[in-house]
């Protein structure tokens, strides 16, 4: 097994104003992870969708250590990083990557491309000197940035959206990673230009054997290249389970509703979308019981008052809903 989280939580303190200093003592805190488990094989792509506040980035960053857990268990090739110093993880960082979600705001203007891409290859001293600049050349030719020598000179300005997060890539994928967390790689990009950066990495993938943490709010993009699909919801995994099972046979009624949001591409066929009440609540005011309860079509008395465990109704497929009990 590549990464296996255990309970997992990550709570983030809530500033208090002066005058609430003085009349309470009680901390507050918004629970952005509040106890997941998950495991992720070699190079396996795993998907965490769900709405903006979900924690879907907060639990990418703790995976690599970006961000410190409140409490829980992170294992990665065997190894518990949960509780490693900044200088004892440093030798892993190589096996474990990013690419973010904002192609303009994840380079540095000042930085060439081809500095950009050699950067993590001089940190891990993995190349330097012509040997280090032959990789990354060979790099933009693999992401598609021909010629690569004269990307290798620009700056990030003179580039459009769909490029830059080619070198994003590029640069995740120089040092041959392990594990990438792909926090919604291609949310920002031109429609047009999304299904040929999922197919980049996915040819990536199979040649450097990387698994994926592909994070994103669209399942039909997870459809595209996930192996297996988690669904979160206000800090919690509601489902998990295999792509092909979650779309023949959905269980919790939020993977419901997320699925009928997808368009049919069929003409004159309709799928019936399924409309939730309001928004997703506060991180820091978590309904009792279930946390969907509140917007749920068919919540009973019971899911106000107990919450669910994820359980596993069919092989592979777990689900937290009291409806499969």
């Amino acid at each position: 097994m590549l990464l296996e989280v255990t309970d997992l939580k990550k709570y983030f303190p809530v500033a208090k104003t002066f005058i609430e200093r003085i009349l309470t003592k009680e901390e507050r805190y918004v629970r952005a992870v509040d106890g997941i488990s998950f495991s992720i094989e070699e190079g396996e792509v795993f998907s965490l969708v769900g709405e903006s506040g979900s924690g879907k980035t907060t639990t990418g960053k703790l995976v690599l250590r970006l961000i410190e857990p409140t409490s829980g268990r992170i294992v990665f090739q065997g190894t518990d990083i949960t509780s490693m110093s900044k200088k004892e993880i440093r030798p892993m960082r190589r096996h474990m990557q990013i690419i973010y979600q904002d192609p303009y705001a994840s380079l540095n203007p000042r930085m060439r491309v081809g500095e950009a891409i050699m950067d993590p290859l001089l940190i891990h001293r993995i190349a330097q000197g012509r040997e280090a600049r032959e990789m990354v050349l060979e790099m933009l030719e693999k992401v598609g940035l021909t010629p690569p020598e004269t990307f290798f000179n620009s700056y990030p300005a003179y580039l459009s959206g769909g490029q830059r997060q080619r070198v994003a890539i590029a640069r995740a994928m120089i040092t041959r990673p392990k594990l990438v967390v792909a926090d919604e790689p291609v949310s920002m990009i031109d429609v047009s230009l999304r299904a040929s950066i999922l197919d980049l990495m996915m040819d990536l993938r199979r040649e450097f054997g990387s698994a994926y943490l592909f994070i994103t709010h669209d399942l039909a993009v997870a459809k595209y290249i996930s192996d297996r699909i988690a669904i979160m919801y206000l800090g919690k995994i509601v489902e998990v389970g295999r792509t092909r099972d979650l779309f023949r046979n959905p269980l919790h009624p939020y993977t419901k509703a997320l699925l009928s949001a997808i368009p049919v591409p069929t003409p004159g066929r309709r799928r019936e979308r399924i409309k939730l009440k309001g928004e997703i609540p506060s991180a820091i005011d978590i309904p009792t019981g279930c946390r969907f309860h509140t917007r749920c079509p068919l919540a009973f008395d019971l899911c106000s008052r107990e919450e669910p465990e994820l359980m596993e109704v069919e092989p592979g497929h777990f689900v937290a809903c009291h409806l499969h009990k």
